[in-house]
């Protein structure tokens, strides 16, 4: 996440390796979305090279991503997320120059994203960063939202957590497979969803009306919210799939970093959307 959401430029670990983007042109790394051979270092993208013999050498062990580095950087992640967020809710009351703080940090955030999106490498100040921010912005809005419908943010924590639940096993059963195809065709709708959510924005913002409803709280708000969640599942999968072939094919420790970061955004991501169905389903007290 490059558009207004950073989930969209992060697609994939750092962009020297094989697993950045989608292309179905054979890579000098090999296919990511090939199944593993009998070797795994044969099509590698982290194998070093023998310098002696050019051969492909397995990477370092005890330097290599595993699931326990991913669970712990996103579980420091997203606690920043929570902290920023709690602390926001508790300090900040529900004024607007409280939300034009929001704005500030959530456009931090977005730098933040943005730059960490064109380093070769994580850079864990920034992700973290980012967390912080993001968490100061999620904190107000929640509070907002809560005043005018009580329990939305609670309920929407736990939508959230059955979304993100449901998705991990239908990956996890093969319901969805995701492929190349899938990729570009998901990416695909997801831009074209952010594009027209921009100008929508626009639209409300400059011509002070409610841009045809896209985002309004009644039932085309609804279906808009409901397609804007389907698309964070779409990210998940996406993230679920590159965790899954970085520890296969060895990738280095410090990408469970990135793969942390861009479970975070997809779960803010579906946070965000849940919140504004749980409004609407209470409806406008």
């Amino acid at each position: 996440m490059r558009s207004s959401n950073p989930v969209f430029s992060r697609r994939g670990f750092s962009r020297d390796n094989g697993y950045a983007g989608f292309n179905t042109a054979p890579q000098a790394g090999g296919n990511p979305y090939a199944q593993a051979p009998t070797n795994p270092y044969a099509t590698n993208p982290y194998a070093q090279q023998d310098t002696q013999y050019g051969a492909p050498q397995a990477p370092a062990r005890g330097n290599v991503m595993t699931m326990d580095d991913v669970v712990s950087r996103t579980a420091i992640t997203l606690g920043v997320v929570a902290a920023g967020a709690t602390l926001a809710w508790a300090v900040l009351p529900v004024t607007s120059t409280s939300y034009w703080l929001a704005v500030g940090a959530s456009l931090v955030a977005f730098v933040l994203a943005i730059i960490q999106s064109f380093k070769a490498k994580p850079v864990p100040a920034l992700i973290i960063g980012y967390a912080a921010f993001e968490g100061i912005f999620l904190g107000v809005i929640s509070e907002m939202f809560n005043e005018r419908w009580s329990g939305a943010p609670f309920q929407a924590v736990l939508g959230t957590l059955a979304v993100s639940g449901a998705t991990l096993f239908a990956y996890k059963q093969r319901w969805v497979r995701v492929t190349a195809r899938y990729a570009r065709i998901g990416m695909t709708i997801a831009i074209a969803f952010v594009l027209v959510m921009t100008v929508n924005l626009l639209v409300v913002v400059f011509g002070g009306a409610d841009g045809g409803g896209l985002r309004s709280f009644g039932p085309l708000g609804f279906a808009v919210g409901v397609l804007a969640i389907l698309i964070g599942c779409f990210f998940l999968t996406l993230d679920f799939k590159q965790i899954e072939d970085g520890i296969t094919y060895g990738a280095p420790r410090e990408e469970s970093w990135l793969a942390a970061f861009g479970l975070t955004m997809s779960l803010v991501w579906i946070y965000m959307e849940m919140l504004r169905l749980v409004a609407i389903l209470q409806g406008d007290d």
